[in-house]
C-alpha cells in the first residue's frame, strides 16, 4: 500500500511542469510568474430610468359623482326669523249667555231670523235659545250684546261690540229714511257721533244705511257717542280731555261750515230766479262751494282726536 502511493506521488510531479506549458501565458509576463490580477474595467454610469408616462386618471370611474347643488336661498329668506308657533285652536270659544245667567259653549252659533216666527240662536245646529232670552252671544263675525238704547223704547237691540277697554265702543247698523234734499246732515249719527258716513252730497233722500254708534264705561249702561258724553266718562284724564276738547272745536267749525254753505246756497238759488225771467247763475252759489268743503277737512281731524282720546283713556294715561 505504501508502495502504490509514493508511485501515484512520482507520477504527479513529473506531469504537473507538462501540464503548466500547455496554458496560454500573458504577454510581458515571465514564465512560471503569476498571472497578475486584472483591473476592473470602468463601469459606465447607470443609464437613467425610462420614464414611464403616467397613464391618465379613469374619470369616468374613479371621480366621486357629483352630487346636485343645493337650491339657492335669497337673503330674505335667510335673515327671516323663524315663525312662532300658533296657539292651539279654541274650538269651543263660540258662547251664548243667557239673561238667567247660564253661559252655553259650542263649536258653532248662528242667529236665525225666519220669515215667519221669531228670532232665534242656534248652537251646534241643536240647542235653541230666544233672542229675548239672549244677553249676549259670540259667533264667527263678533261679539253681540242684547240691551236697551239710550233715550228710546224699552225694546231691546243688537248691538255688536267693536272695541274693548274701560271705554268699549259698540255700533248698530239699520235702514233709516233720510227726507233731505241735500243729502247730508251735521247732526247726524255716524262715526263718533258726526255726520252720515254713507250721505253725500245731492239727492233727494230715500233709506239709506246708517251706523249708530255707542260705547259703555267700564261695562256699565249703554250711551251715545257724541263728545259731551265722552268729556263727562272722562274727567279723571285730562289728556283725553284736551283732545276731546279740540275736536270739539273741530265741531263747532263743521256746524258753522253747513250753516254757512246752506245760507249762501239758499240765497244763490233765489238770487238766481230773482232778475228777469231769464236764468243766471248767482255768484253766491260759487261762495258756498268753499264753505261746503270745509267740513270734509276738518271732519277727519275731529274723528281723529276722538279716536286718541279714547285710546289714550283705555291705556290709563
Amino acid at each position: 500500500m505504501l508502495i502504490r502511493s509514493l508511485s501515484l506521488f512520482l507520477l504527479c510531479a513529473v506531469a504537473a511542469p507538462s501540464l503548466a506549458q500547455q496554458t496560454p501565458r500573458e504577454l510581458n509576463t515571465l514564465p512560471g510568474a503569476p498571472a497578475p490580477t486584472p483591473a476592473p474595467a470602468p463601469t459606465a454610469p447607470p443609464a437613467p430610468a425610462a420614464v414611464v408616462p403616467a397613464s391618465p386618471a379613469d374619470t369616468t370611474r374613479r371621480a366621486p359623482r357629483a352630487l346636485a347643488a343645493p337650491p339657492t336661498v335669497p337673503d330674505s329668506a335667510r335673515r327671516r326669523p323663524a315663525q312662532a308657533q300658533l296657539p292651539p285652536a279654541n274650538t269651543t270659544r263660540y258662547a251664548v249667555g243667557l239673561k238667567s245667567g247660564q253661559v252655553v259653549r259650542g263649536y258653532d252659533v248662528e242667529l236665525k231670523q225666519p220669515l215667519l216666527g221669531r228670532t232665534f240662536v242656534l248652537v251646534d245646529g241643536q240647542q235653541r235659545f230666544e233672542l229675548n232670552d239672549v244677553r249676549y252671544y259670540e259667533d264667527e263675525t263678533g261679539f253681540y250684546v242684547r240691551t236697551t238704547l239710550p233715550g228710546r223704547s224699552k225694546r231691546e237691540s243688537t248691538l255688536r261690540r267693536d272695541r274693548v277697554g274701560r271705554i268699549s265702543l259698540y255700533s248698530i247698523t239699520n235702514q233709516q229714511y233720510v227726507n233731505n234734499p241735500y243729502g247730508y246732515s251735521p247732526f247726524g249719527y255716524g262715526r263718533y257721533g258726526y255726520g252720515n258716513p254713507y250721505g253725500g252730497y245731492g239727492g233727494y233722500g230715500g233709506y239709506r244705511t246708517v251706523r249708530q254708534e255707542y260705547f259703555s264705561k267700564d261695562n256699565g249702561p249703554i250711551e251715545d257717542l257724541s263728545i259731551r258724553n265722552l268729556q263727562l266718562a272722562t274727567t279723571d284724564s285730562p289728556g283725553a280731555q284736551q283732545l276731546l276738547a279740540n275736536a270739539r272745536r273741530y265741531q263747532t267749525f263743521t256746524t258753522l261750515s253747513y250753516v254757512g254753505a246752506g245760507g249762501l246756497l239758499l240765497a244763490g238759488v233765489l238770487s238766481s230766479f230773482s232778475g228777469n225771467n231769464s236764468f243766471s247763475v248767482s255768484p253766491l252759489m260759487y261762495a258756498a262751494i268753499p264753505l261746503a268743503i270745509v267740513p270734509l277737512v276738518i271732519g277727519g281731524k275731529q274723528q281723529n282726536n276722538i279716536k286718541q282720546a279714547i285710546l289714550l283713556y283705555n291705556r290709563g294715561q
